[in-house]
């Protein structure tokens, strides 16, 4: 990604900090690497991969590689709204989780599954993932213009059971080591006080 990850703006449209769960369904390229980025993050309590755009009867992961669905590969951030708000977990998805810029990709993988998309689930949501994508244009971050696709949540399908806490539980496999391991680095780098203290 080419930005000045440092330089990225805190939301001025923003949800309420109050008590409650709430949750986001956000693709980002592969799910493994977008949830390993959220799972460490104070106030997330679960990141859940999965499968958002299309039906059930394609919500698996031979159908969905294919690129022949409409379906994301995505994680479902469920989050204490009185620790975090939605546009701080979009900042982190914007600077660190992926590259907005991409279409219809994130590195060597490639096709509509891999798309960039936030999966609204009423119109606040998408009103604040709107600001702060406009927000971020006009600061002119990024070389390229943002390919995130806001898109209404119709159904979120959660991922076969290997796929959940991939990262975490195969941290020497190769794509893990290279893609998502250098994003987590980067979330720990640049956000130390969202991390949960260990």
């Amino acid at each position: 990604m080419e930005h000045t990850k440092s330089a990225f703006p805190d939301p001025i449209n923003d949800s309420p900090r109050r008590p409650g769960v709430e949750s986001v369904v956000l693709a980002g390229g592969c799910f493994w690497c977008v949830e390993a980025v959220y799972r460490p993050l104070r106030g997330v309590l679960a990141v859940v991969p999965g499968y958002a755009g299309d039906s059930a009867q394609t919500a698996n992961y031979e159908a969905v590689c294919t690129g022949r669905t409409h379906h994301a590969e995505a994680v479902r951030v469920e989050f204490d709204s009185q620790v975090v708000t939605l546009g701080h977990l979009l900042k982190v998805f914007f600077s660190v989780a992926h590259d907005p810029t991409q279409m219809n990709g994130q590195g060597n993988d490639i096709g509509p599954q891999y798309r960039s998309a936030i999966f609204y689930r009423d119109a606040q949501q998408s009103e604040i993932a709107r600001s702060y994508m406009e927000q971020l244009q006009q600061a002119k971050l990024f070389a390229r213009p943002l390919a995130t696709q806001l898109e209404l949540l119709t159904a979120f399908y959660p991922a076969e059971a290997y796929h959940h806490n991939y990262a975490e539980e195969n941290p020497n496999q190769p794509y893990v080591v290279c893609v998502a391991m250098p994003k987590v680095e980067a979330l720990r780098r640049l956000y130390p006080l969202m991390l949960n203290q260990e």
